[in-house]
This record gives structure tokens, C-alpha cells and sequence, in this order.
């Protein structure tokens, strides 16, 4: 079913949450030992990470570097298909522009339509570490529009290779990433709901955003989305704190804000487990409101944990 389906037959927010694939050499039951404890609330879709290439360089003689390209998180249409037949429940995997040229992400595609994998999450995909702007792969997308405008383009069974013979059309469905801070890398905010909207023009049904940790914040995000005009469903995104270094750590990767508020209570933590306890109140007290305010569903980020959530799930759903 398609998300937007979903979200149009639930009679109040519905609960999702995203997953990081396994570390390379781990196994489908640390994903398993994740989703366990949270399937009690009903999740009315899980979401699958993407993660892109990454460089590290190793030390050889003379004192030399290699550079070499690994992946680390290998196996994303694999775990969207496993977890899918094993729960019955709907997956939807990220598609993202980094790492990947426009026939990989199409033979991508098309084994996700091979399985009945029709939800996607399309994201443009982080920056490598060593580079300081975003380079696409020859032929590539440079933006995660080009991406949308690709998989638009299959659901109307038009393929990279014009002469295929059977280019039966698929039928994705597609969110992508909102920011009601700024992409980190927008010039403003202003610029930021103007390429939003258009990847909403080329077909794309609904928005996931990022972290925040003001209410206020997403209120006014919507608020602007509609004065855009961009009038999908706008799922708030959540993730809970966990530690004290996250004090530094978030603004820097993510470019949001902290409330003070949260801030002085975190200052006050002695040791991670009361930060962990205080991130579980916090959340609760967000989704309450949130909830109140009648959003489409709640979006957790694991980041590879569940229990914090599911504390979380206890006391709202």
C-alpha cells in the first residue's frame, strides 16, 4: 500500500520508524533484534537506509597512503526484501544519487519492482568525508530531483535503453527529504522549499523531515510548505537523544538547533543514562504535541536502537 494510502485510511498518526542496514560481515538478526520490540505498536512501515561508498586510506611502505573504496553498509534491497516477507509489513528502502550512475540505480529499481517493493524514500545521499562538496557519478544525478525525474520516468515504462523490449511501466511511489532548518548546504530556507517543491511538480506524493527538537520548528516548516504551495503529507521526523556529546555533535552534522531548554537539562545529566532517560521524555513530550496537532505519523530514527523507542511508543500509542 502505498504510503499515502496509509495515511488517508488511519484514523490517527501512524507509527514508522527507519533502519540502518548491518555493519559488512554482520547478519540479518541484528536488524531482526531492532524491529522486535517494536512491533507490538503496529509499524505501518519501516524504512531502509542507503549509504553511499566511503574512502579510507591505508598505510603501506615508506610511509605511503592507498586509497581505498569500501562499502560498509552493504545489502539494502536484500534487507528491504527480507524484512518485508518476514513481518508483512511495508519496507521502504532510500534511493540516493551519491555512489551510484543512472543504469545502477535503475537495475536498483527494477530488482525492488521484481520483488513488490513499491515505496521508495529518494534522497540526493551525503557528501564523502574527503570531499568538500557533492560530486555525482559520471553519469549521475547531481541532485536528488534528477533521481525523482528517473523513477517518474519508469512508472511510465520509459527506460535508460530505449530499445528494451519489454518496458512494462512500474509504479513507485516516492517521499523524499524535507529540512525545516535548511539543507545544510542551502543558501536559505527560501531556496531550500523552492527545489522541494519541485521534486512534489515531478511526483513526488509526500515528505519525511529531518531531525528537529522544537515543535515550533516543524509548525512553521509546514506552515511555509503550504504557503509554497506544497500541500502533501509532511511527516515529522525524530530521533532522541542519547548522549551528552550529542550536545556538539548533532548541530555540527545536521545543522539544527537545540532548544535551551533541552540544553540546560542535558548540562544537569551526570552520566549518559539519565541524557538517555531525559531523551525519552523529550520525544514523549514532542510526539504528545505533535500527535495533538493531528500529523500524518511519527517518524523515529533508530541509529541502530530500539528500547529508548519503544519506551517512547509505550507512553503514546
Amino acid at each position: 500500500m502505498k504510503v499515502t494510502d496509509s495515511i488517508k485510511q488511519a484514523k490517527n498518526p501512524l507509527f514508522t520508524f527507519e533502519l540502518l542496514p548491518p555493519l559488512k560481515g554482520d547478519n540479518i538478526e541484528s536488524i531482526y533484534n531492532i524491529i522486535e520490540p517494536l512491533i507490538e505498536f503496529n509499524p505501518s512501515y519501516i524504512n531502509v537506509t542507503y549509504h553511499r561508498e566511503e574512502v579510507v586510506y591505508k598505510s603501506r611502505e615508506a610511509g605511503l597512503l592507498e586509497k581505498k573504496i569500501v562499502r560498509k553498509r552493504p545489502g539494502t534491497v536484500g534487507i528491504t526484501a527480507a524484512i518485508k516477507y518476514k513481518y508483512k509489513i511495508e519496507v521502504i528502502p532510500h534511493i540516493i544519487c551519491g555512489g551510484f550512475n543512472r543504469e545502477e540505480t535503475e537495475n536498483a529499481l527494477i530488482d525492488l519492482h521484481f520483488l513488490d517493493i513499491h515505496n521508495l524514500l529518494v534522497m540526493r545521499g551525503d557528501t564523502l568525508k574527503s570531499e568538500r562538496t557533492f560530486k555525482p557519478e559520471p553519469d549521475g544525478h547531481e541532485h536528488a530531483l534528477g533521481l525523482v525525474k528517473q523513477v517518474m520516468e519508469m512508472n511510465h515504462g520509459k527506460y535508460i535503453d530505449e530499445e528494451i523490449e519489454n518496458n512494462a511501466p512500474t509504479n513507485f511511489s516516492l517521499g523524499v527529504a524535507g529540512y525545516p532548518e535548511k539543507h545544510i548546504e542551502s543558501p536559505n530556507l527560501e531556496a531550500d522549499l523552492y527545489f522541494l517543491k519541485q521534486k512534489i511538480d515531478a511526483g513526488a506524493e509526500y515528505i519525511v523531515t529531518q531531525m528537529f527538537f522544537d515543535n515550533r520548528r516543524y509548525f512553521r516548516f509546514v506552515k511555509q510548505c503550504r504557503e509554497a504551495g506544497i500541500h502533501v503529507p509532511i511527516i515529522p521526523g525524530l530521533k532522541l537523544i542519547t548522549t551528552k556529546k550529542q550536545l556538539s555533535i548533532i548541530p555540527q552534522a545536521f545543522n539544527i538547533d537545540l532548544p535551551n531548554d533541552l540544553v540546560k537539562e542535558i548540562i544537569k545529566c551526570t552520566t549518559n543514562l539519565e541524557v538517555q532517560q531525559l531523551g525519552i521524555e523529550w520525544a514523549i513530550a514532542q510526539s504528545k504535541e505533535l500527535m495533538q496537532q493531528g500529523v500524518p505519523a511519527l517518524h523515529f530514527f533508530t541509529m541502530g536502537k530500539s528500547a529508548n523507542i519503544r519506551q517512547v511508543c509505550k507512553a503514546i500509542f
